[in-house]
């Protein structure tokens, strides 16, 4: 071991990685529970468990490197988007895991709790939040829950060429939209949609995507805000609702 590095902190958790090896500390033991149960179920690559003492939770690290960062251009190439397509979906098309997921109805009340603080506050102009509201409408519809990965950010897919060797925070894996978890990969990165989508296959629905990348930025602002995140550093949450004041 060289060093040990801080690979995020906030006041609800932390990770570290010491050598080969990743720390999850984490104050709400629910959370390693639901990951460690969802990586024993899962049909998709993920990390090792080394071992679990509350509240730390220790991984193997991944071979490979992330798909890429928010803010900044994905290094992944094209057929590693594609291969990740089609790992989420065979995820997708798993049996569903035993605990529930969020409710439609829960969702709807955020989205108007954190619109309204959004505008209270004036942190975006209100016709960006009042656009970007309408268009998360089309997100809160029925769906047919799928075993969602509940949080598939860039840095939580790992790649090696143009395989995934595996996919790593499993703490907010549920039943949910298939749509999230595609829209939350592609967050600030919509030209990487088109490859994702050619390996993930039929069943995709581009404007639920796009809803979920409105909604999504607009529920999480006020969150980054108070844990030490720049929710308008560039090509971030921020951007990516001004971006949708383009759209047709």
């Amino acid at each position: 071991m060289d060093e040990v590095e801080v690979v995020v902190a906030h006041s609800e958790r932390a990770t570290l990685r010491v050598g080969e090896m990743f720390l999850k500390v984490d104050g709400d033991p629910a959370h390693a529970d639901v990951e460690i149960r969802a990586m024993g179920m899962v049909p998709v690559p993920t990390p090792e468990i080394l071992w679990h003492e509350a509240p730390v939770l220790a991984i193997a690290a991944l071979p490979g490197q992330a798909l890429g960062v928010l803010g900044e251009p994905s290094p992944a190439t094209p057929a590693a988007w594609t291969a990740a397509g089609g790992v989420i979906r065979t995820l997708h098309d798993a049996p569903l895991p035993p605990w529930p997921g969020q409710r439609l109805e829960d969702m709807a009340a955020e989205l108007d709790r954190e619109c309204a603080w959004l505008l209270e506050h004036a942190v975006l102009p209100a016709e960006v939040i009042d656009r970007n509201r309408e268009i998360a409408e089309a997100a809160l519809r029925p769906w047919t829950p799928s075993f969602i990965h509940g949080d598939l950010k860039l840095t939580h897919v790992f790649v090696d060429g143009g395989e995934v060797t595996g996919i790593i925070d499993w703490s907010e894996a549920a039943p949910g939209d298939a749509m999230y978890d595609l829209a939350i990969l592609t967050l600030g990165h919509e030209e990487c949609l088109d490859d994702l989508l050619a390996g993930y296959g039929p069943g995709a629905e581009r404007d639920v995507i796009r809803a979920w990348w409105s909604l999504r930025s607009l529920v999480v602002a006020r969150w980054l805000s108070e844990h030490g995140f720049d929710p308008d550093a560039p090509g971030c949450e921020f951007d990516v609702l001004r971006a949708r004041m383009q759209d047709g």
